[in-house]
């Protein structure tokens, strides 16, 4: 048994050791990099050498982004909820692969997310975040794969760990635990092409703090739009 853990053990720090080499004309397309995780780890691998794919959301992201960054890094304006805008992204990743193949994705976005009772919601309040954080990254990831696998590259969706709590109605941990079985199964597949997947739960940063005013903005929205019997069954009390 001891000889079993301190094998494994080796094997670990051996393994840890291990650093991607030849990292020019690596291609790696990230979402979500207006802002936050997204835009810290595009300018991180645009550092280390990686020719960076950046999506933003809003011109003013791509521009801010292109500012502080090399020459090599590439921006791209994508909108999950819209198929013919990742159509035009597909496309922009598949000429600055130029053959290649692409050696990484990174899935990192979040839709609106309401935060009430799911009984004051509406379907499309789920739509807002599931169109998103779940149904874009899945139908980004499905057109990519193609180059993915030329490259033999990898797949990693980045999932905030708080998602997967459900304690407040709406469409967000529905979001997070769909890309968690989505990842799981396409981990499977994907072995068989040399693809790698990998899910990076991760917690809190401070650019996610939760503005309470805007949460309080959003209640008092639900509240008052809901009919007067739904209202009356809750009471003002409760509200």
């Amino acid at each position: 048994v001891l000889a079993s853990i301190l094998s494994l053990v080796i094997y670990w720090l051996i393994r840890d050791r291990y650093r991607v080499r030849n990292l020019n004309g690596k291609h790696v397309f990230i979402t979500g990099c207006d802002t936050g995780l997204g835009n810290s780890l595009a300018k991180w691998l645009d550092k280390k050498g990686f020719c960076v794919i950046a999506a933003c959301a809003t011109e003013k992201g791509s521009q801010e982004l292109q500012s502080c960054s090399s020459l090599s890094l590439k921006t791209v304006n994508l909108n999950l909820a819209d198929s013919n805008s990742i159509a035009r992204a597909v496309v922009f990743v598949t000429e600055q692969t130029a053959g290649k193949g692409l050696f990484g994705l990174v899935s990192n976005a979040e839709g609106t997310a309401p935060v009430g009772p799911t009984d004051w919601l509406r379907i499309g309040d789920f739509h807002s975040v599931l169109d998103v954080s779940l149904l874009g990254l899945i139908e980004i990831t499905l057109k990519l794969l193609p180059l993915l696998k030329k490259a033999e590259g990898r797949v990693i969706n980045l999932i905030n760990a708080k998602g997967l709590m459900a304690f407040v109605g709406g469409g967000y941990s529905l979001s997070k635990w769909g890309m968690e079985a989505f990842s799981d199964t396409l981990r499977i597949e994907m072995q068989h092409f040399g693809v790698k997947v990998s899910i990076v739960e991760h917690g809190f940063f401070k650019a996610e703090e939760v503005n309470s005013d805007i949460i309080e903005k959003y209640l008092f929205k639900l509240w008052n739009r809901l009919t007067p019997e739904i209202r009356d069954s809750y009471g003002e009390k409760y509200f």
